[in-house]
């Protein structure tokens, strides 16, 4: 939903750090504005934030030099708005790892549209990303159901997918037979483990057939099974 999507508006004149706020506002977004490029710092540092909009020529730290710190903890998309025309400068801060540039004077539709079109491109690398689990050699997604170990596809069961699905998920952490039977198959557990046996068995040996480095499904003598990196 857009109301929940909050995008940090970078830009030291007052007018246009409005027009960009009104619009972005109309348009369902959460706003705040910086007026500087210290200001900049202090909310990126307290906030989560979707998008930013960023000028490059701001009081107190330069665009560029923001973006180099967006850039070493954050992957929300950042647009560049900016007086700067030569393209020695797009070149330069699209390789730093802007996702747009714009250039001063814009037209605000054109800017609605490119904000609009960089945060679907930015939720839907999320949304796959978020379904995807890796440990060690092993991934597995969640949303295409597909497991690769060292790259190389491996063809699971869906009991087998769930099982690997759930110890995955928690690495190091022992799950009870009686864990792993209720989540996986849905029912109450009846002191019958051959079937997990059966079940882990596969697992393994499809794991082993992509010549992994490390056996990652251990037993826990007594109590179960556990994915350990």
């Amino acid at each position: 939903m857009k109301s929940s999507i909050k995008i940090l508006v970078v830009e030291d004149d007052a007018d246009i750090n409005k027009l960009l706020c009104d619009m972005l506002q109309n348009s369902g977004y959460i706003t705040v504005p910086a007026y500087s490029g210290t200001e900049a710092i202090l909310n990126l540092k307290d906030k989560n934030w979707d998008m930013v909009i960023l000028d490059l020529m701001l009081p107190g730290l330069a665009g560029e030099k923001i973006l180099e710190k967006i850039r070493s903890t954050g992957e929300m998309p950042v647009i560049i708005i900016s007086a700067k025309r030569d393209i020695e400068t797009k070149i330069q801060t699209l390789r730093t790892g802007a996702d747009d540039y714009i250039t001063k004077p814009f037209n605000i539709e054109e800017v609605s549209a490119r904000i609009d079109a960089n945060l679907r491109r930015y939720k839907k690398f999320s949304k796959e990303r978020n379904s995807l689990i890796t440990c060690g050699e092993i991934s597995l997604n969640q949303d295409t159901r597909e497991v690769f170990v060292n790259q190389t596809p491996i063809s699971l069961t869906t009991r087998e997918f769930e099982i690997l699905k759930l110890l995955i998920s928690y690495p190091k952490k022992v799950f009870t037979k009686t864990n792993i039977f209720e989540t996986v198959w849905g029912e109450n557990y009846l002191c019958d483990d051959s079937t997990i046996k059966v079940h882990i068995s596969n697992l393994r040996n499809k794991i082993s057939s992509a010549k992994p480095i490390h056996e990652y499904i251990q037993t826990v003598w007594g109590i179960g099974y556990k994915f350990q990196v």
